[in-house]
């Protein structure tokens, strides 16, 4: 019995040594605490990149809208020879830094009207696909006129993507003016 009592007093001993050992040691700590804390950091930092890429996109389609604007406004391009394909790749050209050459989640909607009161209740309109509804309309000198630019970006950050249709944000850009009396 007394044999007993001696093997249970080394095993607890034995059982106190160990855990104290585990307790004090910290070897794996640092990489515990970096699992914990470095997903969110690195999922912050991702998010940080993304919209800020996202944001400089969106300060070069509003350049080009404004750009492109400008020459219709001044009659450096006139409506004889505007279609949908020259007004994209006019947009595309201003935007290719950023985006592909071939710009293709580019949209362009070209209308005029008679009053500017008009052009700021022009709503959005859209197909039955979804798509928006687009067209290329510039107006003769002195007509009261609207761009709007639509680009469909690409989102890289899978979470951001889920989350969004298509895993793409809609860029969106206007611009209305009165052409001068060219």
């Amino acid at each position: 019995m007394g044999e007993r009592k001696k093997q249970n007093g080394i095993g607890a001993r034995l059982g106190r040594r160990v855990l104290r050992r585990f307790i004090k040691n910290d070897e794996g700590a640092t990489a515990i605490e970096f699992a914990f804390l470095g997903i969110p950091f690195f999922f912050l930092i991702f998010v940080i990149l993304e919209s800020s890429i996202a944001f400089a996109a969106q300060q070069l389609l509003t350049n080009a809208t404004d750009d492109v604007a400008r020459l219709f406004r001044t009659g450096q391009e006139q409506r004889a020879t505007l279609d949908e394909t020259k007004l994209r790749q006019l947009i595309c050209d201003r935007i290719s830094i950023l985006m592909s050459n071939t710009c293709p989640g580019l949209e362009v909607d070209l209308r005029q009207f008679d009053t500017f009161e008009e052009a700021a209740k022009a709503a959005l309109a859209l197909n039955d696909d979804g798509s928006i509804n687009t067209k290329v309309d510039l107006g003769p000198a002195l007509s009261k006129n609207m761009l709007r630019v639509f680009y469909h970006w690409p989102v890289v950050t899978n979470i951001l993507a889920e989350r969004l249709p298509d895993g793409k944000m809609l860029l969106y850009s206007t611009s209305t003016w009165q052409n001068e009396p060219f």
